[in-house]
């Protein structure tokens, strides 16, 4: 942390519950105090540890990668292109591929715990990519995520030791900050790719 940001957070705390004791009284200034504390709770609650993602990779020679999907990948030049840019065609070994659909779950679902609409949409794409893949010659599995892409990769290294990590997404998709932060925290290779998306 900034040493400069310690006294800014201490003043927020310390200055609504000092002005609320000095207009309002004690009852304004416990429960302006109460308000803080609340959240304090819930700014803690919502963090995430920020350390590294994924265990050292595996010392054998072969590939693991994870691909990580934010959308279908089923034309058979979406498919190419993934192909190469992944470097899975070819003449390169074969590698031990999981590819990977975050479940995309609106604001309104995600209240009503109706979940079960994301995870088919994303168990489709996975379905059109890992055919997309076999007519290719590459073999993989499939997996639906979390919603949050950080936060299904980290999930999914907890039991898939990949040595490369490479997030999809169509082109113009802005999904800059998930791969800033896996770019920085993952301890296996990372790579973006774009699709054309049309």
């Amino acid at each position: 942390m900034a040493p400069w940001k310690l006294p800014l957070l201490v003043a927020a705390i310390a200055v609504p519950v000092a002005l609320a004791f000095a207009l309002g009284g004690a009852a304004a200034g416990v429960a302006a105090g109460a308000l803080v504390a609340a959240a304090i709770v819930v700014v803690a609650v919502r963090q995430r540890p920020l350390g590294p993602i994924g265990a050292t990779p595996a010392e054998d020679d072969a590939r693991h990668v994870l691909l990580v999907l934010t959308c279908s990948v089923e034309e058979p030049g979406d498919v190419r292109l993934l192909l190469a840019e992944a470097g899975l065609g070819g003449g390169r070994a074969r590698a031990d591929v999981l590819v990977l659909s975050p479940a995309k779950i609106g604001f309104l679902d995600r209240w009503a715990s109706d979940i079960e609409a994301a995870r088919e949409a994303a168990q489709r794409n996975l379905v059109a990519t890992v055919a997309g893949l076999a007519k290719a010659g590459v073999v993989a599995e499939a997996r639906v995520g979390d919603e949050d892409v950080v936060q299904a990769v980290e999930d999914q290294l907890q039991s898939f030791a990949a040595s490369e990590v490479v997030l999809v997404s169509e082109a113009g998709a802005d999904h800059s900050a998930a791969a800033a932060e896996l770019q920085s925290r993952l301890r296996s290779e990372f790579r973006l790719i774009e699709l054309g998306g049309g």
